[in-house]
């Protein structure tokens, strides 16, 4: 299959649909039931969208929120959006009024689309209270008690009013051209208050057109895709929509995180989009079911680890009697691992944070085809990745095709391309602080070795600078730390102090089985907050991973968080990356209190 190079992702869409046809392109579950729809099903909804957007006064550069979860829906909005010159900008599931409020006023936007009644209800509280935004269709009926300053619609009727000429209306988009702003996705904020990046399609093309040459050699025909991050994420807008559409890719909608494994199951994806987060929970609970299993079950997986751990991270040869045993934990082991995500995995593919090289050659020596990548929102988002014939795990891969980088004499990555977002939406400064001469600053710190691989060190505004002027990579030490059963989750403080202390979560599924195995009564952080024995166990963990570290590195002392990190208190971006300005102002009496 050759790669195309389109000159929009509307002209690529319609393309597609009229190659496609009958062929299914989006799965959803309905009432334990997964529903497909076809590639012309999909054209004639988006068709109909953007005849109504039209007709509402949304013209090209107008700017549409999408308020929705993962689903077909989602899907549609976006390209009926985009379709017409319109701007779509994706907004989370978990934002507040206030977060909602800030994103209408700032982008402009004239309409939005929501999904549910819920979601719908903090939106329009916002809504409410701008006089740009003048239209809101929602999915689901929303009953109005009284009137709004936006007019509200109903999806399924806004659909059924408007003609599906597909022809007609793909020839009246023909005027979407690679350089138009496809989206302005807001960035999580892990530094401060969201800048919304300006996308245009090149951006967008030219991520899938790199990401097609990579996995090019897996096979581009009869792929899967799994969707379950937000779409609202540059990330998985990208690679797990555009992308998969540029290929011809069924996209099946996960349920829900909780459901994951099920979902996997049933769909058996072929390519899974994935964060680091989510590779250390799965780590974790396999290790732990593996051990509470026993016996001779855990022995041969362990020796699975240990061959794959040989070959992946040691680059040793196995013996001939070791070529047998892995042949034989090959087709029974790894087989089994392999079948919980699907049984036909091409390739996970990890980005939006870190991935620590122990975890990635654990998933690759237990047969998973694991590719860690980098980029970031300004660069839409994806600039390198692991090839899977040839993965090192420390580093996040190659560049992609037509794709310029250098390193700064700081040590930052520096970027050029098409890639390169168009800037910050309504702040020039931003813009002009981050873009100079075409290069794009990235504040990430790396260097390339000599196969051209990348390896991020750390982000040039999260390094830690002590007293005596050293850096230490914070992200570095959190990911051991969270690596040890005992640990969920911690954050490093140090800078301009003698010595890192850190922030720590203890291990939910770990609290349960440590407090019952001491004859604690309770199971819970808050309740176990102030236990000795706890801070003991968890001391001893941190003793563990002082021994791998450098001095400057080492964490002197801790202190527990009183509960997790979560998404709902704000402490972790949607993509699950650490606000560590938020827990630092949560924690600073207690992070001082160390010194």
């Amino acid at each position: 299959m050759a790669i195309k190079q389109w000159n929009s992702l509307t002209q690529m869409f319609f393309e597609q649909a009229v190659a496609l046809r009958d062929k299914p392109l989006l799965f959803s579950k309905n009432k334990e039931t997964w529903q497909s729809e076809t590639w012309t099903e999909v054209a004639e909804k988006i068709t109909r969208l953007g005849a109504a957007l039209r007709a509402m006064g949304i013209d090209k550069g107008d700017r549409v929120v999408i308020v929705s979860e993962n689903r077909p829906e989602w899907m549609v909005a976006d390209f009926a959006i985009m379709a017409i010159g319109a701007v779509s900008v994706p907004t989370y599931t978990t934002n507040t009024v206030r977060d909602h409020l800030h994103i209408i006023e700032n982008s402009g936007a004239k309409a939005a689309i929501v999904s549910t009644k819920n979601l719908a209800r903090t939106f329009l509280r916002a809504a409410h209270q701008c006089d740009e935004l003048q239209h809101a269709i929602v999915m689901e009926r929303v009953s109005i008690e009284q009137q709004l300053n936006v007019t509200v619609y109903e999806w399924d009727k806004v659909l059924a009013d408007q003609p599906t000429d597909i022809e007609g209306f793909r020839e009246n988009c023909a005027g979407v051209s690679r350089d138009d702003i496809a989206c302005i996705i807001y960035t999580s904020g892990t530094g401060g208050a969201p800048k919304g990046v300006m996308l245009h399609h090149g951006s967008l093309l030219h991520n899938a057109e790199g990401a097609s040459t990579v996995i090019e050699p897996l096979g581009l025909k009869n792929n899967a895709f799994l969707s379950f991050l937000p779409l609202s994420h540059a990330y998985e807008h990208t690679t797990g929509l555009c992308w998969p559409l540029t290929i011809g890719a069924e996209i099946w909608y996960a349920e829900s995180i909780e459901k994951l494994a099920t979902n996997m199951a049933e769909a058996r994806p072929t390519v899974m989009v994935v964060v680091p987060r989510l590779f250390e929970m799965l780590r974790t609970r396999i290790t732990r079911g593996v051990q509470a299993d026993g016996g001779l079950k855990a022995k041969l997986f362990d020796r699975a680890l240990a061959l794959g751990f040989k070959v992946q991270r040691d680059r040793e040869p196995l013996s001939l009697f070791e070529k047998l045993e892995d042949w034989f934990l090959n087709r029974t082991v790894r087989k089994k691992v392999r079948k919980q995500f699907g049984g036909r995995l091409k390739a996970l593919v990890s980005g939006g944070a870190p991935l620590s090289p122990d975890v990635g050659y654990f998933f690759a020596s237990l047969g998973l085809p694991l590719m860690q990548g980098y980029g970031q929102t300004e660069s839409g988002p994806v600039v390198s990745v692991n090839p899977p014939w040839a993965p090192k795990m420390h580093t996040v891969g190659t560049l992609f095709d037509k794709t310029e980088a250098k390193i700064a004499d700081d040590g930052e990555i520096l970027l050029k391309g098409e890639l390169v977002m168009k800037g910050y939406w309504r702040n020039q400064k931003a813009t002009e602080e981050t873009i100079k001469d075409g290069w794009l600053h990235t504040g990430d710190i790396g260097h390339f070795d000599d196969d051209g691989y990348l390896e991020i060190t750390d982000r040039k505004k999260d390094i830690i600078v002590n007293d005596k002027g050293d850096n230490v990579s914070p992200q570095r030490v959190e990911g051991l730390l969270a690596l040890e059963d005992e640990i969920a989750q911690a954050m490093i403080y140090g800078d301009k102090r003698p010595h890192m202390v850190a922030l720590i979560v203890p291990d939910s599924d770990w609290l349960v089985g440590w407090a019952k195995e001491n004859g604690k009564s309770a199971a819970r952080l808050e309740k176990l907050y102030d236990d000795n024995d706890l801070r003991k166990a968890i001391d001893a963990a941190v003793a563990r991973i002082n021994k791998r570290l450098s001095n400057i590195e080492k964490v002197r002392k801790f202190t527990l968080a009183k509960e997790a990190f979560t998404i709902e208190n704000a402490q972790m971006t949607p993509s699950l990356k650490l606000r560590r300005h938020v827990v630092k102002e949560v924690y600073k009496d207690e992070l001082e209190g160390m010194y």
